[in-house]
Parts: C-alpha cells; structure tokens; sequence
C-alpha cells in the first residue's frame, strides 16, 4: 500500500471514530513527529562531528600507555582481550 493510499485509509477511519479518539490518535502523531524530529536532529548533529575536524586529533593520537603498563590487571579483562597472563 501506498503512502497517500494509507493516509487515505487513515482518514476514512477517522472519520468514523469519536471525536475523543480522533483527539487520542492526533494526540499520538504529535508524539510520533517529535520523536521523528529528534531523531534527524541527531543524525544531523552525529553527521557534523563526524565532518568536524575538530575531535580528528584523537584519531591519529598514539597510544600513550600499553598493557605492559599496567601494574594489576583484572581477570575479566584478560579473557577480553586474549591478554597474557604473564604480564
């Protein structure tokens, strides 16, 4: 189905609800646009940092320590990471 057949339908069925349920589903489209809104506005915000030169730095930022650095470390993170228990 298209989407001017289902708006169609959509207001074939609105018009023969009650006007309480016709308020309850303009209601639930006002919800469903904002959240539609905010969802692009994300997108747009995560598109310009991802073009931004700004956080570029910490992409080619060298590795400041290494694990051989490290004075404990936890079990957890050594299956995780396939880690020699030797360290």
């Amino acid at each position: 189905m298209t989407k001017q057949e289902l708006i169609k339908k959509t207001v074939d069925t609105l018009n023969i609800l009650p006007e309480e349920k016709v308020k309850q589903i303009f209601d639930f489209t006002e919800f469903l646009q904002k959240q539609y809104e905010e969802h692009i506005l994300q997108k747009g915000i995560h598109k310009l940092m991802d073009d931004s030169i700004t956080y570029k730095f910490l992409e080619e930022e060298e590795d400041l320590y290494t694990v051989n650095d490290l004075k404990e470390i936890d079990k957890k993170l050594i299956q995780l990471f396939n880690i020699s228990s030797e360290l």
